[in-house]
């Protein structure tokens, strides 16, 4: 029985370093850490009642802070290890995101016109996006503009993040490229105020970085399903 455990485990080990998780991300704001925590405990936060614009404080420089971190950075990770994960038999790649990154958060009818056009979807569009998020915050007409009024960054953060994984997905049919809502979990991002246990919501991410060679790839997974959410309905979705 250990032995089998033991083998089991060396599989798993040897899947996982082929597969590369991009889970660096920050909320873009300065967030009232007590309220958050009083709202989650009192379930106003579960139930919607929370007004978060009125617990954060945000400005131009966490807006493009954010971007770049959450965005930039998970695109240069991938773009210095696609090289080496093309060495292994079992390419994947999981970009950490949120169901906050789903479309109907974000009421910009030109945002969604362009993150949901998957046949003309590229990086270059993706940043156009991005550009302009950061053009209206510094010109005060983000709800204007129809960007999210609160927390704009990083919800344009994950939206972004979930296109440019379908991108990689059509670049790289060889591997299996998905992003994944791992749910509210406690973690420093939210001072320890999330509902799930840091092992359930890794596991989630494990599961697609374990995905077999035929499995989904290009797709946005929340609690273990393929979000419908994400974008129009597209055969790629399927593949």
């Amino acid at each position: 029985m250990s032995l089998l455990f033991f083998a089991k485990r060396k599989q798993i080990v040897k899947q996982l370093d082929s597969a590369q998780v991009n889970n660096a991300g920050i909320g873009g704001s300065i967030v009232d850490g007590d309220a958050l925590k009083a709202a989650v405990a009192s379930g106003a936060m579960e139930r919607g009642e929370v007004d978060l614009s009125k617990l954060m404080t945000e400005t131009y420089e966490l807006t493009e802070e954010c971007l770049q971190i959450n965005y930039y950075g998970a695109k240069r990770t991938a773009e210095a290890l696609i090289p080496l994960l093309q060495l292994s038999d079992s390419r994947r790649i999981v970009n950490v995101s949120s169901s906050m990154g789903k479309l109907e958060k974000i009421p910009s009818d030109r945002a969604r016109r362009v993150l949901t056009d998957a046949e003309n979807l590229t990086e270059e569009r993706v940043d156009e996006v991005l550009t302009e998020l950061l053009k209206d915050f510094k010109e005060g007409s983000l709800e204007r503009k129809g960007w999210p009024s609160s927390m704009p960054a990083y919800t344009v953060s994950k939206a972004a993040l979930n296109a440019y994984t379908r991108i990689l997905a059509k670049k790289y049919l060889n591997f299996r490229i998905n992003s994944v809502c791992p749910g509210f979990v406690k973690t420093d991002i939210n001072f320890n105020a999330g509902f799930l246990p840091v092992e359930e919501g890794g596991a989630r991410v494990v599961k697609l970085a374990l995905l077999p060679n035929d499995g989904p790839t290009g797709s946005f997974f929340v609690h273990n399903e393929v979000s419908d959410l994400l974008i129009e309905e597209d055969p790629f979705m399927q593949i």
